[in-house]
């Protein structure tokens, strides 16, 4: 697999003309964009926004966002392999090396957006007054980096960079619910999974159950799964885990038959302590004490 470690060479490797700045350009497409069909890394952040052609299943689609521009984000090093792509109209893409975010607050602020972790197929599906923003802002980005450059250019590009940023977590949580009221709740189909993993009998051959495996389980990635649970119930995917795993220690405590090292290794857990801290912080007590008090 290909590595590229400056901008310069992806440029060079994608046949696209030099970068103005070597640590961040603004990349034009149209429908013949040449990043398909092809896997490869970078030491760059990537945002980018396409139109699929109509009629071209890509990126998981429902039909209520079938024609919507998509925005897709890649952090550094993340694996970008794309096949078989059709596009219809124009779109961009930004590159920004991680070392232009240097100094800056955008360095650690970017890191909490958990979307740069998603899958290609869990891309951004925009409105298209959501759209209009998103363009309105590119254009004020590639304003800045075809001007000449001066001590203002940075901050300004990384404000607007920021913009981007938060506007897509803005349009994220809207997709969160749209998706929520086409495709029933995700919070559901995880406790059912959940249930399934338990009477597999999987706690006692494979532990604790993972977000990872679950996520799979789904066909979504891990943080994709977490930030939707987290829209539709307000916890995470590991706090309904941990809500569950504490729902079936207290049935097992209530029947009494099982004491709480047993019932610690039927629920997956590799030791009691770990169980009884979870608990407690679960419940206010101590397993030994929930028994005590539900079977006086």
């Amino acid at each position: 697999m290909k590595h590229y470690s400056t901008l310069t060479d992806l440029h060079k490797g994608n046949g696209w003309a030099p970068p103005e700045h070597p640590l961040f350009s603004v990349i034009g497409c149209q429908s013949e964009c040449p990043l398909g069909d092809r896997e490869f890394t970078s030491d760059c952040y990537m945002i980018g926004f396409k139109k699929v052609k109509s009629g071209v299943i890509l990126y998981g689609r429902t039909e209520y966002d079938h024609s919507n521009g998509s925005m897709m984000f890649v952090r550094p090093r993340q694996i970008i392999e794309m096949k078989n792509l059709e596009f219809e109209e124009r779109g961009f893409m930004l590159l920004i090396h991680e070392d232009y975010l240097n100094g800056h607050e955008l360095y650690k602020a970017i890191q909490k957006y958990s979307y740069f972790d998603y899958e290609v197929n869990e891309a951004l599906h925009l409105s298209p007054r959501e759209e209009a923003v998103i363009w309105e802002l590119h254009d004020k980005i590639k304003s800045e980096y075809e001007n000449n450059p001066d001590e203002y250019s940075r901050e300004i590009i990384l404000g607007h960079l920021a913009s981007v940023l938060m506007y897509a977590q803005r349009y994220y949580k809207r997709q969160f619910v749209n998706r929520t009221e086409v495709s029933g709740k995700t919070a559901t189909r995880f406790l059912e999974v959940l249930q399934d993993y338990y009477h597999k009998g999987l706690l006692q051959t494979q532990g604790l159950p993972s977000v990872n495996q679950l996520a799979e389980s789904l066909f979504v990635s891990p943080r994709y799964l977490s930030d939707l649970l987290k829209q539709e119930t307000g916890k995470t995917a590991m706090d309904l885990i941990h809500i569950s795993l504490i729902g079936e220690a207290k049935n097992l405590l209530r029947e009494g038959q099982q004491g709480v090292a047993e019932i610690a290794y039927q629920l997956g857990f590799e030791n009691s302590s770990y169980f009884t801290r979870l608990f407690k912080k679960q419940t206010g007590m101590k397993p030994l004490e929930f028994k005590k008090l539900h079977l006086n």
